[in-house]
């Protein structure tokens, strides 16, 4: 396909990026689904706004861990995991763990937040990282396979969108230390951030607060950090100003699809999903795309965007935008082509669910999402045995 001549082209390994893709998953997830569906036969409970027939994918929670650090950052916004081929070395990090970026500090002032808290597979939550001012650490985070972890800083001042500066990603190595602040003057509020790892070679997909704009940004990776090959905006004309509840009303959530080329990007307040298409390859820029989604009824601010194992897009609400307060702290799931599928709340109030992550084994398939109001993260797991 396309996108596999177009990394060939430069560099990276076809197989590489077919690591974490859906081929292969399906009879997984059907048996995954038969199990959910005799649960819900032999408990009686129903799937609360499924419909059109759709396997869903979204599962009932089974652990909540809290992601407050030893100093009192709030506020988690990022989520990612640790993968498979992650290069740990001596370090604290293992395969499977879920890292949480906090956007606060103690005092819950926006854009202020300095950790990454480390959350294993079992017992409590650590500190990965923990960074110098001004640092408000955002939903953008990743790992490469090299055993970088790599996170967007988005700083204010003060804790409000009229004193916060452009911003830079970070590369953190495996022992938790910064190697590496990467600016340019594309990354204006590094907001979210879709990281395709290519081994030697990685593009990181940015949406921007300050700009309302998606850049995607080519590097180079070695053991010594990140080279810059080039930038190019890819995307534009999302709307974007500075809120006093939210920091920011911007494009947020971004999921790759490897195997058509095309980036979803979340715009909350827009309240739609949008595709961006020949993403990797284009050189120009593609305004807002195609809409995938927007559903008033069900989406109250998209924001932070994964996706699931049965092909499904999964999309937090802020309840910014749109707000219904009997669909509180929602994530939401739909189809690529903009069905409705099935929602669960993060959190019985408005204004908890942010970010966001998959991750799928031969075995199971792991759901995790923050509640930004109990500054908690909650992970789901479907078993197919």
């Amino acid at each position: 396909m396309r996108i596999y001549e177009s990394f060939s082209r430069r560099g990276i390994d076809a197989p590489l990026l077919r690591q974490g893709s859906r081929s292969g998953w399906s009879k997984t997830f059907t048996a995954v689904t038969l199990l959910v569906w005799l649960l819900v036969c032999a408990t009686g409970v129903g799937l609360a706004q499924h419909r059109d027939g759709d396997d869903a994918f979204l599962p009932s929670p089974v652990r909540s861990v809290s992601t407050v650090p030893s100093n009192g950052d709030v506020n988690p916004y990022g989520v990612a995991f640790v993968g498979d081929n992650f290069q740990a070395g001596s370090g604290p990090l293992k395969r499977g763990d879920i890292l949480v970026s906090n956007f606060n500090n103690s005092m819950n002032q926006q854009g202020t937040g300095t950790t990454i808290v480390r959350v294993p597979k079992s017992g409590s939550p650590t500190v990965f990282f923990q960074g110098k001012k001004p640092l408000g650490l955002s939903t953008a985070l990743g790992t490469l396979q090299v055993g970088f972890v790599v996170v967007g800083n988005a700083p204010t001042v003060d804790g409000t969108a009229a004193t916060a500066g452009p911003g830079s990603l970070l590369v953190i190595n495996n022992q938790g230390k910064l190697i590496q602040t990467i600016t340019n003057a594309a990354i204006q509020g590094p907001w979210d951030m879709a990281l395709v790892d290519g081994g030697d070679r990685a593009i990181a997909f940015v949406s921007n607060a300050l700009t309302g704009t998606v850049i995607r940004m080519d590097f180079k990776v070695s053991s010594g950090g990140l080279t810059l090959r080039s930038t190019k905006t890819i995307a534009s004309g999302y709307i974007h100003r500075g809120d006093p509840v939210t920091l920011f009303v911007a494009p947020t959530g971004l999921v790759y699809d490897d195997r058509r080329d095309v980036l979803f990007v979340a715009s909350t307040g827009d309240n739609a999903v949008f595709a961006v298409w020949d993403a990797a390859d284009r050189q120009m820029d593609g305004g807002l795309g195609t809409v995938v989604y927007q559903d008033n009824v069900h989406l109250h601010g998209a924001l932070g965007l994964a996706m699931a194992p049965n092909g499904h897009l999964l999309v937090t609400n802020n309840d910014g935008i749109n707000p219904d307060a009997n669909q509180p702290s929602e994530i939401v799931e739909f189809t690529t082509d903009g069905r409705f599928v099935k929602q669960i709340p993060v959190d019985p109030a408005q204004g908890g669910s942010f970010g966001l992550a998959v991750r799928t084994t031969e075995d199971k398939a792991i759901l995790a999402a923050v509640d930004d109001n109990t500054a908690t993260l909650t992970i789901w797991t479907l078993n197919s045995e």
